[in-house]
């Protein structure tokens, strides 16, 4: 089963066992929705466990997990990652992108020169940039239909258009 990462545990929160998460994914209130299980990994284990209630402060989703009823419980997640299995991901808008169908994809301009490799993509849903490894070093591509002209993650390739100065910044 492939599961994806759509958060990480940051600490514990109040003294029932809730949990504040840093969110890993660009649908927060979908993939933490009270009833969605999460496989909570840690230190080489990957447990399920059902989300039983969540609300959300300053961005970030609080949530409490069945089975961490004590702060202690809680305590001990810090650092956890809370992946989902794909299957569960569902679709996607036309034009949007999961980030990690997106990584290790070949980036090249529209004169077909490689310019390099995604290792990683950053930012919101609105304001998403690809990290690409290139021979120079890290580029920064904004991830928007004017500079990306395809992106073919089954072929793993994205054709970009990049106006002057960016792939040399």
């Amino acid at each position: 089963m492939d599961l994806f990462l759509v958060g990480r545990v940051a600490r514990a929160h109040g003294n029932k066992g809730q949990v504040i998460v840093n969110p890993e994914t660009d649908f927060p209130d979908e993939r933490f929705a009270a009833g969605n299980v999460l496989v909570v990994e840690q230190a080489g284990t990957a447990t399920p466990r059902r989300i039983a209630a969540v609300r959300f402060h300053q961005g970030r989703p609080v949530i409490a997990l069945e089975g961490i009823d004590t702060m202690n419980d809680a305590e001990a997640l810090a650092g956890a990652e809370l992946k989902m299995p794909a299957s569960e991901l569902g679709p996607l808008p036309a034009r949007t992108y999961y980030r990690h169908d997106l990584v290790g994809c070949e980036v090249r301009d529209v004169k077909d020169r490689v310019i390099g490799t995604v290792a990683r993509v950053e930012g919101s849903l609105e304001r998403s940039h690809l990290v690409v490894d290139a021979e120079q070093g890290e580029i920064l591509i904004p991830l928007v239909d004017e500079i990306c002209r395809r992106v073919d993650p089954a072929a793993r390739l994205i054709v970009v258009d990049p106006p002057e100065g960016l792939l040399e910044l």
